[in-house]
């Protein structure tokens, strides 16, 4: 308790008195001085030490001689890599190159009056079509894929005319016989068959086409029927299996009626036009030298051959821009079809079941108008017979 006493007594006799503004000093408290006397207390603690300060180095700048300029280093631009058709057309020409704007300012953009109508597509119509010519690129058919084999191709038109008469009694759609005529000849060029299972081949492949491409496909109870009970419910489903694995699942080859849409739809052709040229597509389908043949070619050349016989505007270069064909490279195909119109309309041939279709009233008898005996059919079918 002293010693308590003792240090409290020695704090208050050492305690400075602190003065106020305005009154006399306070006992007990330390005086505050003003803000400007305000020092730092490690300084005020060690008056003796000395700090030492830096002196700042000052750096001469060195001028640099007048002939030495700076150098200016130029960006390097990549190089463009140049754009095909299908992707150039419809781009400002700010954007292309030389080559392609003097090419494209006198190309009609046919699909601009489409923006509003969702089912044309007509934002990336021209990405579908390019992706449907490397599809028939990747899914080609070889010329003269039978060689070799047991089946000729005779055989494989009488098939397809065959085909042509169960898609009428059925009315299946024309997709689903150009579909099934791709498959046949897709599965025959890599699994060679005997002319006893060809029929199957070919009922099989109709039946995989119109579940493919048919909203309510015929069973498949009827295609046994249409075979005259020749194969069973189960040989065809084996088939079925068989081609698919050869085809590897893929059956989306393109076809030539949706290039033919593509083609009529540039040309602004007239609804009988576009029927003459269908019929021509499908007189190609029995055609067995024409099977090897990309299928956007054929339909074009279908429609340029309309063009002609028909009086109406040439294979021009919008035609040419978007269809990615002259007519000077329409010209051989141009030949076998006009050939296939004349061999038929001579009766040449037997199959005729193609005829007999586009002969009714319901395809506006196309196949009996006479712009098909006219003399640039027959003078083109000359050509090629004399070849």
């Amino acid at each position: 308790m002293a010693l308590r006493m003792t240090r409290s007594r020695v704090a208050s006799e050492n305690a400075v008195p602190h003065k106020t503004v305005d009154g006399p000093a306070v006992p007990g408290l330390r005086p505050r001085t003003a803000l400007g006397e305000i020092q730092n207390g490690r300084r005020a603690a060690n008056p003796t030490r000395n700090v030492q300060r830096k002196k700042a180095v000052t750096v001469a700048t060195v001028p640099l001689p007048e002939t030495v300029k700076p150098v200016q280093v130029q960006p390097t631009v990549p190089e463009r890599k140049a754009l095909s058709p299908m992707e150039t057309h419809g781009c400002e020409s700010s954007n292309l190159c030389q080559a392609f704007s003097d090419v494209l300012l006198d190309i009609k953009d046919v699909d601009a009056d489409d923006c509003d109508n969702s089912v044309l597509c007509s934002e990336y119509v021209k990405e579908i079509y390019k992706y449907m010519r490397h599809l028939e690129t990747a899914q080609a058919i070889r010329p003269s894929f039978l060689q070799g084999q047991e089946v000729t191709g005779k055989m494989r038109a009488l098939l397809v005319n065959w085909l042509a008469e169960v898609t009428m009694s059925f009315q299946l759609l024309k997709e689903t016989m150009f579909m099934a005529v791709a498959v046949i000849d897709r599965f025959l060029q890599d699994q060679p068959v005997t002319k006893t299972k060809l029929q199957l081949v070919g009922v099989t492949a109709l039946f995989l086409a119109a579940k493919y491409e048919e909203i309510h496909p015929p069973a498949i109870d009827d295609f046994v029927y249409v075979t005259d009970f020749t194969y069973t419910i189960a040989e065809i489903r084996e088939m079925e299996r068989r081609i698919l694995t050869v085809l590897g699942f893929s059956l989306g080859r393109p076809l030539p009626i949706q290039f033919l849409r593509r083609a009529s739809k540039i040309a602004e052709v007239t609804a009988e036009q576009h029927t003459v040229a269908k019929y021509l597509l499908e007189l190609c389908m029995v055609d067995y030298d024409m099977a090897h043949l990309p299928p956007s070619q054929v339909a074009s050349a279908a429609l340029a051959l309309v063009l002609k016989i028909f009086g109406c505007s040439d294979w021009d270069k919008t035609l040419s821009h978007y269809m990615d064909y002259t007519e000077e490279a329409l010209l051989p195909v141009m030949q076998h079809i006009a050939g296939n119109v004349v061999t038929i309309d001579e009766g040449q041939t037997k199959l005729t079941a193609i005829k007999k279709k586009y002969s009714s009233r319901r395809m506006m008898e196309i196949a009996n108008i006479p712009q098909l005996k006219s003399a640039y059919i027959k003078n083109l079918a000359a050509v090629l017979k004399s070849q």
